[in-house]
């Protein structure tokens, strides 16, 4: 016997004994596999954990195999739920651009007997999972919440390491107290990815802004009376020890006929500027027939955007609050920028990037309103090239909307279009960038409309961008049993490694306050 065939021989010897086996015998069907979660022609990060998945359609059994498609011998197969061995799966896709993937599946009667043509197991048609050179960052948190309208004790924020499938909590909601005592953590956020440079804020008992920069940990009560409210969404200057926020006096009403059940909207908002290093907040924004949210910094720091909506009152009989619930409708935000001197610290005025109110249903696949849509997120990629943002009907809180999708305005261009092969016929809305700009985060409720997850998704220099996949797991069938939704994510270079308990003891201590100035500017 030749030595070749005696190795062949080995090998299926071994298979036999120590795993499952691709049948001997089946039938061909004309159609991919339901799986879940679908992975089915993804593009993925070299970097990325082990893709999971099961089939999601009635059926016994399944045997899969992730393979080669050079026919170099690399192959991973597993049976009833594909769940490949970390190190197998890195060494198949650090040495494919491809993977191939091949799905088998039977189904057993009632009694036992195999049901269909001598009980042959079906080949689905195979599919493919292209793998990207480019990495993505190591880390991703996010805040994880039930999805409720008023209970928001049992959240943390929480991080997890993309090429594997640690998790952690950065903090936790119930360190500080709980139900009367309780409070609310929200609006993480850091300074280019670094997780030494990060902030968020805590509301009710202990409230206050947590920032901590370089080892250095303090809580700021960012409250002055010169100011509409203490700082809410933030945006850390790139290099500068600056952050810009939104500050909003926000309130929750809901809809009795609308499929959009919760509405989130402000009373009033505006931007101010917080300059670490001095204790200092300025103003940059208040116009009172303007509602300013979201401020986003392009990667040059000499650019700052935001959105804003224009409200006039057109009812003085009732409160201010009850005509913009009665008009929210209304309310459309388009996307402005601010130029900005880092030298000088000095802004420029307000200028139009994109006027999303003008947007009609012939020029934009969203169809349900004839008088504009609203532009919120802004997020500038790391190369400068790209805006990406969400839209939906009115409003600002859209991951309340089921019609919000993506939309990417080329800086260069000009041009603006809906991201259809990323987007789903449910909620798009939160998003961020990778360091390089090859990939981009998103939450989506595409699932099942109620649960908010995480997905990736390649984005080419020209701006392609690939069918989106969900966060792998362990288990594939794990986000169909975790009741929580992922909020905020936000791409990291490395974990926090600053311990919850320290972030707690902060928030116990006492509050820096702010001093006010008229400029930012020298």
């Amino acid at each position: 016997m030749k030595k070749h065939t005696i190795l062949a021989v080995l090998i299926v010897t071994l298979l036999a004994a120590c795993g499952p086996q691709i049948p001997a015998s089946f039938t061909e069907a004309d159609m991919t596999p339901k799986i879940y979660p679908d992975y089915v022609d993804v593009t993925i990060p070299v970097n990325i954990a082990p893709l999971t998945f099961e089939l999601d359609e009635e059926a016994d059994e399944m045997v899969a195999r992730y393979s080669a498609p050079d026919g170099n011998g690399q192959e991973i197969v597993c049976a009833d739920k594909m769940q490949p061995d970390i190190d197998d799966w890195r060494d198949l896709i650090t040495q494919n651009s491809v993977i191939n993937v091949d799905v088998y599946a039977r189904r057993r009667s009632a009694e036992g007997r195999l049901q269909g043509e001598n009980g042959q197991w079906t080949h689905y048609k195979p599919f493919r999972i292209s793998v990207s050179p480019d990495s993505i960052d190591p880390y991703l948190s996010y805040r994880l919440i039930q999805p409720s309208y008023v209970s928001y004790e049992a959240l943390t924020i929480s991080q997890r390491c993309l090429e594997n499938y640690d998790e952690s909590i950065i903090y936790d909601n119930m360190l500080c107290g709980f139900e009367k005592e309780g409070q609310c953590i929200n609006c993480h956020s850091y300074q280019q990815y670094n997780p030494a440079r990060f902030q968020f804020h805590a509301r009710q008992k202990d409230g206050g802004t947590v920032i901590a920069y370089d080892g250095d940990i303090k809580k700021i009560n960012m409250r002055n009376d010169s100011i509409l409210s203490a700082g809410v969404y933030p945006a850390w200057h790139p290099w500068l020890k600056l952050i810009v926020y939104s500050t909003d006096k926000t309130h929750q009403s809901f809809h009795t006929t609308d499929a959009n059940k919760v509405e989130v909207y402000d009373e009033e908002s505006d931007i101010i500027a917080f300059d670490i290093e001095n204790g200092t907040v300025t103003n940059l924004e208040n116009d009172t027939t303007e509602f300013e949210v979201f401020p986003a910094w392009a990667p040059d720091g000499k650019t700052l955007y935001y959105c804003s909506a224009h409200f006039d009152r057109h009812d003085p009989t009732v409160s201010k609050s009850a005509e913009v619930v009665r008009r929210s409708t209304e309310l459309k935000y388009n996307i402005y920028k601010k130029s900005f001197n880092p030298d000088t610290k000095e802004f420029g005025p307000r200028e139009l990037v994109f006027s999303a109110d003008t947007i009609t249903p012939d020029s934009s696949h969203i169809t349900q309103s004839p008088t504009g849509f609203s532009a919120v997120l802004p997020r500038v990629s790391p190369d400068g090239r790209y805006l990406l943002f969400t839209m939906s009907r009115y409003g600002y809180f859209h991951i309340w909307h089921h019609d919000a999708d993506l939309w990417m305005l080329d800086l260069q261009s000009g041009k603006a279009r809906p991201l259809d092969e990323l987007n789903s016929p449910d909620t798009e809305s939160y998003h961020t960038w990778s360091s390089n700009a090859r990939w981009v985060v998103l939450s989506s409720r595409r699932d099942d409309g109620v649960y908010t997850r995480p997905f990736f998704a390649h984005v080419d220099a020209d701006g392609s961008v690939s069918k989106p996949f969900e966060l792998p797991q362990a288990d594939p069938d794990f986000h169909r049993q975790f009741l929580k939704c992922y909020n905020i994510p936000e791409l990291m270079r490395g974990p926090v490694t600053i311990s919850p308990q320290t972030f707690a003891d902060v928030l116990k201590g006492g509050a820096q306050p702010v001093k006010y100035i008229q400029r930012l500017g020298r």
